[in-house]
């Protein structure tokens, strides 16, 4: 991709649809070969965008969930003791084998099971992969300080095999919903964008791009309802993705238009939190609907 226009035409091609500051750093991401760093509320497309990448590239993509308590070998590699274990019994049924060799068996590839990292830099025909490296944020400090050097070199170390370097860097993306501070340092060798909601025509192109079924009326009293939502005092505001998920649910039960009926029965799919629930259910889906109509008459 050679500009900016063909990053934000390549991934509208994949049904993801991007202003133009996000096409930008993702542009200067892959002409620089720097890590990019996304940060926003969960649900605004943060992990979609590095599926879009990889399959508007043909890249493999290589996920790393990250959780609390992830260490370093979890992410890099494992060695698959079970099979080590029958390696071993077999050799001591045969007679016993050379323990040098035997040694030197156990401890290569073939029992070598490879996690994220070491996947991302092992040379791949189709290109260099995606490494989408999502919700850093949950893991920690150690973790963090372990991928500055991955990120840095793009090269792991295996004790038992020695270091490994990804003959062609793979196109990293990270992503936070900042449930905590990322260090400064591994922000630092990263591009960094910040993933917000999108405006209302932006919400709507992609609703029509991701649901295509949808009527225009129906996708706009959809975006409209989600939209006044996110103006509320609600503990967590529903994202794009439930903005899908809801137009997915409407098709389903064959609604045509938006009422306080249908609004309260399905009301779970895009609010996550009963207090949340509880706030929108009698008067209040009605108030916002009347809002919303009154808006769209001036």
């Amino acid at each position: 991709m050679q500009s900016i226009d063909e990053v934000q035409a390549a991934l509208s091609a994949q049904g993801y649809v991007c202003g133009r500051a996000l096409a930008t750093v993702v542009f200067l991401s892959l002409r620089l070969g720097r890590p990019l760093f996304l940060e926003g509320e969960a649900g605004t497309g943060k992990t979609e965008i590095a599926k879009a990448i990889a399959a508007a590239l043909g890249r493999r993509l290589i996920r790393l969930q990250c959780y609390e308590g992830l260490d370093a070998s979890s992410a890099v590699y494992e060695w698959n003791f079970a099979a080590q274990m029958v390696a071993i019994r077999a050799a001591e049924a045969e007679g016993g084998a050379d323990k040098d060799t035997l040694r030197r068996d156990l401890f290569s590839g073939d029992y070598l099971i490879e996690r994220p990292l070491l996947q991302a830099m092992r040379p791949d025909a189709g290109g260099a992969p995606v490494l989408l490296i999502d919700e850093i944020d949950r893991t920690d400090e150690p973790f963090e300080a372990f991928l500055l050097e991955a990120l840095s070199d793009f090269q792991v170390t295996i004790p038992e095999l020695g270091t490994i370097r990804a003959p062609e860097p793979p196109i990293v993306i990270l992503t936070s919903n900042r449930t905590r501070e990322v260090h400064d340092a591994l922000k630092r060798r990263c591009l960094y964008h910040w993933v917000d909601y999108p405006d209302l025509d932006r919400e709507l192109a992609i609703l029509a791009a991701r649901v295509p079924e949808a009527s225009q009326a129906l996708s706009r009293a959809v975006v409209g309802f989600v939209q006044q939502l996110r103006t509320e005092d609600l503990f967590k505001r529903p994202g794009v993705a439930e903005t899908i998920d809801w137009a997915k649910c409407l098709l389903a039960l064959d609604v045509i238009e938006l009422s306080p009926e249908v609004i309260a029965d399905t009301l779970g799919a895009i609010l996550k939190y009963q207090d949340d629930i509880q706030r929108l259910q009698g008067s209040e889906a009605k108030r916002i609907l009347d809002q919303i109509a009154a808006e769209a008459a001036i």
